[in-house]
């Protein structure tokens, strides 16, 4: 292949662990996850691990970055990097065919154009004197420090108070040196099936999966000591089920805002992707027959 990796990214419920695992019975690949929650252990129906589909037939297909860190536990982009550096170079090393499958688009897009700035520490404390600030008196605190970040993305909140945390940092570290991140040269896929489709889908699955336990699976998360702000901090699911089994809202009214708001992580997901086009990471967007149509290019 002239290709190192291969990707295949897209929102929630579009099929890229069927389609990863698809390809990598194909080409007797391995997958790497590329999902900020799926790291955790004991984290699976909230997740959406869905790890019987990593089989096809009796053929079993290898994946990694899945339940590599205990749930509670902190996790961040950087370590990912580094996580995602040692699967790749094991894979690579057995001559073996990686493929990147995830729909975390930051942390697809930290390996894809190698992010530096990711190695600056989080500093929570620090954090939390910004969170009140508007976001324009964000942007204000930000050109105190632009020049030590020039191309930090301001576009939300959140990423804002990420950049003027780095700027900080590097103004109070001068002598601090970002490590040199391997840009690696892979071919992208992206699924996108139509809106009601993934819509239809995500409801449909949120109901199998409250069948199948993730309400139980959040209890016993609770039970075993992990914190309901730690749970609540990972947002969806984890966030909606806490609530509920605290006695805040009851279970139709966590059920309904919980199905609308994976809708609208799905939208957000889109947006993200769509960002990584414009900022010159090409995507080939697959539709209806994706794993015919990837044929043409591997």
């Amino acid at each position: 292949m002239q290709y190192e990796l291969i990707t295949i990214l897209g929102p929630t419920a579009s099929g890229k662990t069927h389609l990863a695992v698809q390809l990598a019975a194909q080409l007797d690949a391995e997958i790497i996850s590329a999902d900020s929650r799926q790291v955790y252990r004991r984290m699976n129906l909230g997740t959406g691990k869905d790890l019987e589909e990593y089989s096809i037939g009796n053929k079993k297909i290898p994946y990694h970055l899945i339940d590599i860190v205990e749930a509670g536990d902190s996790y961040h982009i950087f370590q990912f990097q580094k996580d995602f550096q040692k699967a790749f170079k094991d894979i690579r090393s057995r001559g073996k065919i990686a493929i990147l499958c995830g729909g975390s688009g930051l942390y697809l897009e930290a390996v894809l154009k190698g992010f530096q700035y990711t190695a600056v520490p989080i500093d929570e404390a620090f954090r939390a004197t910004l969170l009140p600030l508007s976001h324009e008196e964000l942007l204000k605190r930000f050109d105190t420090v632009a020049s030590f970040v020039p191309k930090a993305d301001t576009s939300t909140h959140k990423r804002t108070i990420r950049a003027i945390e780095i700027g900080e940092y590097l103004k109070v570290h001068p002598e601090f040196e970002l490590p040199q991140q391997q840009v690696i040269n892979s071919i992208i896929f992206g699924l996108n099936p139509p809106v009601e489709l993934r819509r239809e889908k995500i409801t449909r699955r949120l109901h199998l999966r409250f069948e199948q336990g993730m309400a139980e699976e959040v209890k016993a998360l609770l039970d075993a000591g992990v914190s309901p702000d730690k749970l609540i901090f990972y947002g969806l699911e984890y966030k909606w089920i806490t609530e509920y089994l605290q006695g805040t809202i009851d279970y139709q009214t966590m059920f309904d805002r919980l199905n609308v708001a994976i809708h609208q992580f799905a939208k957000r997901q889109m947006t993200y992707f769509r960002k990584m086009e414009k900022d010159g990471l090409i995507i080939n967007w697959l539709d209806t027959e994706p794993f015919t149509q990837i044929q043409q290019f591997i």
